[in-house]
This record gives structure tokens, C-alpha cells and sequence, in this order.
């Protein structure tokens, strides 16, 4: 009997996947409601955001763990309550969505989340229950030990990347382990979402997406903004590539027959 993971539906496709980190916007509009439109009015079924909560328990849709670089307003939101952070306007425009929001505005899209406080371990648990979102969420965050604690409060398994100490441990010992070792160390892991270099090494190889689909894993690179990089990662046989520049993806997976 094979130990290689059966992927989650998140994964299920066969074809490379687009992610639209944090949406697209070209007008500073990052992790908001307009700029995930955005992206699924190129097409796009899937998008990358971050959740950092505030003092009273509230899911935001936002990468920083403060307001101050893309919103009018200042403070760290895990010390702010509910009623001042959504006065906050991103690039001075649109309110910062609640999780519940985001959920809710994209019925049909599938999520790439960033745990990016411990405070919002509960909401995320309680927005996948509520909606169902079991296969249409893959669970990401630097810390595994807020991954894990996810994923372990989740009815059903879900899609999920590991944190930075894990893929520190993978890529150290994946030269050296034999397989079924490393599937046991990566046992709660369904795909790696890595960048092409680490402290100046390369990663991100023919042989290290192979190494990593022998052992069941999917590969996704962040965050690649270039098309001819785009197309030589596609030519390595990564599963999934993030960008910032949805436009400019979209036009690759079209140009490789990948979308209609």
C-alpha cells in the first residue's frame, strides 16, 4: 500500500495552478475585496491573503500586522479592537475586509491562507466550519505551530503548506533521508510554498520538484512577477506559481493552453 498522500481537492487539478497573491491591484488596493475581483475577472479560481485579528477576536483579511503601510490609518490590529481598525481605508479607499466578508463576497474561489497571529487560529477554524470550506482552502502560515493548531481544530483535513522551520528541515535533510522518512516528517503536509532561493541557494530545481512529487507533495513558487520566469518554472514542473502580477500570469497560463 502506498504512503504518497491522496491530494485535497485544493490540489485536485491537473493543470498548473494561478494564485493571485493578494489579489491584483495596480492601484495599491492589496488584500482587498476590489483587488480579488480583480483577479477573478482575469480568471483566476484562486487567491493568496493573510489573516491578522484584532483585539476583540476579528478575522481581517490583511498581510501586516499593522496598518500603517497601506491604509490612513496607524496601530497594530491585534491590539486594536474591531471599531477602530475598520475606520482604516486601504490606500486610503476601501475598508479592510472582515474574514467572514471575504468568504462570503468570493463564493466560488478557493483560498490560500496565511495565519499570520495566533489570534487568528479560532476565526479561521470557525469560517471553514461554518462554510464548508474544507476543499476550497489551503491552511499556510511561518509558524507551524499556528498551522497545526488548525488543523487539528478542523472536522474534516484540509489543504496545507508548512512553516519556515519545516521546509528549513526538509530542504537540509531531503539529500540525506530516504523517503519514507521524510514523508513521515512532512505527514501533515500536502504541498511546498517556497520561493526559487533560500539565503542565496537555489531551491527550486528539476530534481527538487521531483524529489518532491516522489514523495506525494505538490511545489508552488512565490512570488514571481516575471514571465519568463514564470515559464521556466512551468518547464521545471512546479504545480503552482503566486504573482503579484495577475495579468501578466494570466497571459502565460493562456500562451501554455494551461486556461481557455
Amino acid at each position: 500500500m502506498s504512503n504518497i498522500k491522496t491530494p485535497k481537492a485544493f490540489l485536485a487539478p491537473t493543470r498548473p495552478l494561478a494564485i493571485a497573491h493578494r489579489g491584483y491591484s495596480t492601484q495599491g488596493l492589496e488584500n482587498s475585496v476590489t483587488a480579488f475581483r480583480a483577479a477573478t475577472e482575469l480568471g483566476y479560481q484562486y487567491v493568496e491573503t493573510d489573516i491578522n485579528t484584532t483585539a476583540d477576536g476579528v478575522a481581517m483579511v490583511f498581510h501586516d500586522a499593522t496598518l500603517d503601510r497601506t491604509t490612513d490609518r496607524q496601530g497594530v490590529i491585534a491590539e486594536l479592537p474591531y471599531s477602530e481598525v475598520r475606520k482604516a481605508r486601504i490606500a486610503g479607499r476601501e475598508a479592510i475586509a472582515t474574514l467572514e466578508e471575504f468568504v462570503v463576497a468570493l463564493p466560488e474561489v478557493r483560498f490560500n491562507v496565511d495565519v499570520k497571529d495566533a489570534g487568528s487560529i479560532a476565526p479561521l477554524i470557525a469560517a471553514i466550519e461554518k462554510h464548508g470550506l474544507h476543499d476550497r482552502i489551503c491552511v499556510a502560515s511561518f509558524s507551524d505551530k499556528r498551522r497545526r493548531a488548525v488543523l487539528a481544530g478542523l472536522s474534516q483535513p484540509v489543504a496545507s503548506s508548512p512553516g519556515k522551520m519545516l521546509l528549513v528541515e526538509y530542504f537540509l535533510l531531503s539529500p540525506w533521508l530516504p523517503a519514507a522518512l521524510l514523508r513521515r516528517l512532512m505527514r501533515d503536509v500536502d504541498v511546498l510554498q517556497i520561493p526559487t532561493h533560500y539565503k542565496g541557494q537555489e531551491i527550486v530545481t528539476a530534481a527538487s520538484v521531483r524529489r518532491a512529487h516522489s514523495l506525494g507533495l505538490d511545489v508552488h513558487i512565490w512570488t514571481i512577477d516575471d514571465p519568463a520566469e514564470m515559464n521556466r518554472l512551468f518547464d521545471l514542473g512546479v504545480d503552482g506559481i503566486m504573482t503579484d502580477r495577475a495579468d501578466l500570469l494570466a497571459h502565460v497560463m493562456r500562451q501554455r493552453g494551461y486556461w481557455e
